[in-house]
């Protein structure tokens, strides 16, 4: 995720380079000004004496003179016969070669060359702390694209400083973690092959077994059969489902052919299967989704096996399963929302059923299921740039909603 503009490091350091740029000419700013007022406060006041030809003091004045531009000082005397002379202290020539400062040539100043300065340092500085914030944003693209769960991006380790530096750990740890799960898949893979045989072993003497004598007998001996042909085939669902999942895992494994799926047509399939009530709620443009229908029948057909296996009322009786197919309020997206009437999901346990091997407080395992369907369902819609969610039915249930993103 992008941080907005306001948000940006390498603007937070610029500005804050600039700020304290700014603070600093102030406060030199301030504090010249404050020394040049205290100079004329402790410069003693000037006092004009006008004397005529014989010596005798015809004028007199006390205070500060007035700075006329380019032309000195000006004092204002008033004479014994009444009349104001305009005395001017011209300033003095310089000397040839010599000109006036720097500062004093600025438009405004010695403040205007602070606030000078001020600019070419914050332009200067704004090059460089960008270059520093481009490698520290190239280290946070890669580590959102491998937490995203694509393990084979590694960071630029150009340099020398610590952001080469953290790179390099980077790599190193992330290096390791895809070993780790290359090997952990490994060994997923060669365990659910070796459980296949032994389990296809099992369910083979089990039909070979020969059936016992009538009467009771037989009674106990096919509920024996049943309860064995059950754990075989949920365990087969389970190593099923195992490596399905560790496959989808990670975000460059292949999820198979894609092509143009009709949602609407694969509703209608799943749902003639299991006898749930198919509705679409809004005709308009077709509900066509790129994508694997493999893994998206996958999808509705756990909702579905879900909704069956918990959708029953208080006395164990198996309630009607709906599902919808409607467009999203964005109309770019549709929602396939698979609903049930039984007892529902709490709403703080709404999140946690899509973890894996995660039931409901009470759940049977005479019931069905291993916990993982949810979380498969979860992991393929996010493949297909969609999001599943947990709702309360109307009436009462618990209701998916699938959204997934329509071709253009």
């Amino acid at each position: 995720m992008i941080a907005p503009l306001g948000q940006r490091l390498y603007l937070r350091i610029w500005l804050a380079v600039v700020a304290a740029l700014a603070v600093m000419a102030l406060l030199v700013g301030w504090i010249w000004k404050e020394q040049v007022e205290h100079d004329r406060a402790q410069r003693p006041g000037r006092e004009i004496i006008v004397r005529n030809a014989d010596g005798n003091v015809i004028g007199q004045a006390a205070g500060r003179g007035v700075r006329v531009p380019g032309q000195g000082l000006e004092f204002q005397v008033d004479t014994v016969g009444g009349e104001t002379l305009s005395i001017q202290l011209p300033r003095p020539p310089r000397p040839p070669g010599r000109s006036e400062p720097f500062w004093a040539q600025t438009p405004f100043g010695f403040v205007g060359l602070l606030g000078l300065t001020a600019l070419a340092v914050a332009l200067g500085a704004y090059p460089i702390v960008r270059r520093l914030t481009q490698r520290l944003e190239a280290v946070q693209r890669g580590v959102e694209q491998w937490g995203a769960g694509d393990l084979s991006v590694r960071l630029p380790e150009a340099g020398e400083d610590e952001v080469a530096s953290l790179a390099q750990r980077f790599n190193v740890a992330a290096e390791r973690v895809q070993t780790l799960v290359r090997s952990h898949k490994a060994l997923l893979a060669n365990a659910s092959h070796e459980l296949r045989s032994p389990l296809a072993r099992i369910r083979m003497g089990l039909e070979l077994m020969p059936s016992g004598g009538g009467g009771a007998g037989t009674g106990a001996e096919g509920r024996v059969r049943d309860e064995l042909a059950r754990n075989i085939a949920e365990l087969d669902q389970l190593i099923d489902e195992i490596l399905l999942a560790s496959r989808l895992d990670l975000a460059d494994a292949p999820m198979g052919q894609m092509e143009e799926v009709d949602l609407v047509g694969l509703a209608a399939e799943e749902c003639a299967q299991v006898d749930a009530q198919l509705s679409v709620v809004d005709g308009g443009p077709p509900f066509l989704a790129w994508g694997s229908a493999r893994l998206l029948r996958r999808v509705l057909r756990n909702l579905l096996e879900n909704a069956r296996r918990h959708g029953r009322d208080a006395q164990g009786r198996v309630q009607a399963i709906e599902v919808e197919v409607r467009h999203a309020a964005d109309r770019a997206s549709a929602e396939l929302v698979v609903r049930d009437h039984g007892p529902g999901v709490p709403e703080a346990l709404r999140e946690r059923i899509f973890e894996p091997f995660y039931r409901l407080p009470g759940a049977s395992e005479r019931e069905g299921g291993v916990g993982l369907g949810l979380a498969l369902v979860r992991t393929i819609t996010q493949r297909h740039g969609g999001q599943v969610r947990c709702e309360a039915a109307p009436g009462g249930g618990a209701q998916f909603v699938l959204t997934l993103p329509l071709m253009a």
